[in-house]
């Protein structure tokens, strides 16, 4: 990692899929350590969460705001008697800022470099939006890994990622189409859709429309093999960021989230 970090990350991607089930088992479990420690390492959950909004006590539930609340346990104490909830004050989360839905392009070879920085990507979309974000994974059919309005603990998508293998054509408007049926369920005011993907449409319909129809749609593409991306971008008004190697997934989910 300190001498080249896409390369030990992308041998690291690859032994998740080697035939000894032991040193399989193993690089699963140190991948997925791996890959959420790197993802935390990005600015943390910049718009991702909930905020944390002073509220009566009385309307809500949530930590007690001391300094909010001195006056009114300050009197309680004197007369020795329990302070009043509608003069306490508590801490409550309001829902979050962003949504986020991530689809992983699991066409074709899925191996090495694509392995890892989907798996970082899966970190990446838990880090910065832990409340509200889903994860699908897609060829010519959408594998859900996490839905948007289900828990699921981030260590658990990333090995279900890690355990993807790479097979079938690409039907981009069906994976756009059900990114947004995701999002829809979400209340959050900015929902975000990243594509991670070389965009090379194989089968299916025409996916301008769906990525037309989506509030936002961000592309992380490799830089070796952008120029479907770039022009699909182009065509639907994408963000786009171009990726040199897995590690660099933490800096292009920074760029998009924080425009």
């Amino acid at each position: 990692m300190a001498e080249n970090a896409d390369d030990a990350l992308s041998m690291l991607a690859d032994m998740t899929g080697a035939t000894d089930e032991k040193l399989r088992a193993l690089a699963q479990r140190l991948a997925g350590r791996l890959v959420l420690d790197l993802a935390r390492s990005g600015p943390p959950r910049a718009r991702g969460v909930g905020r944390l909004r002073p509220r009566s006590a009385a309307l809500a539930t949530g930590d007690i705001d001391i300094d909010g609340s001195l006056d009114a346990l300050i009197e309680a104490r004197a007369s020795g008697g329990a302070p009043v909830l509608d003069e306490l004050v508590v801490r409550e989360w309001s829902r979050p800022d962003t949504a986020l839905c991530l689809i992983v392009d699991k066409s074709g070879s899925m191996g090495g470099d694509r392995l890892a920085a989907a798996g970082l990507a899966a970190a990446a979309a838990a880090w910065r939006a832990p409340i509200d974000h889903s994860v699908l994974a897609f060829s010519d059919r959408v594998i859900v890994v996490k839905a948007q309005d289900t828990p699921r603990h981030a260590d658990a998508v990333v090995d279900d990622i890690f355990g993807l293998r790479g097979h079938g054509p690409t039907d981009l408007d069906f994976a756009l189409q059900s990114a947004r049926a995701q999002l829809e369920r979400s209340r959050a005011k900015r929902r975000l859709t990243i594509l991670l993907s070389d965009c090379k449409t194989t089968v299916g319909s025409d996916p301008r429309l769906a990525g037309q129809m989506l509030d936002e749609l961000a592309i992380i593409a490799p830089a070796e093999e952008c120029e479907d991306a770039e022009a699909f971008a182009q065509s639907v008004g994408a963000n786009i960021v171009l990726l040199d190697g897995p590690s660099g997934v933490p800096g292009a989910f920074a760029r998009l989230l924080d425009v």
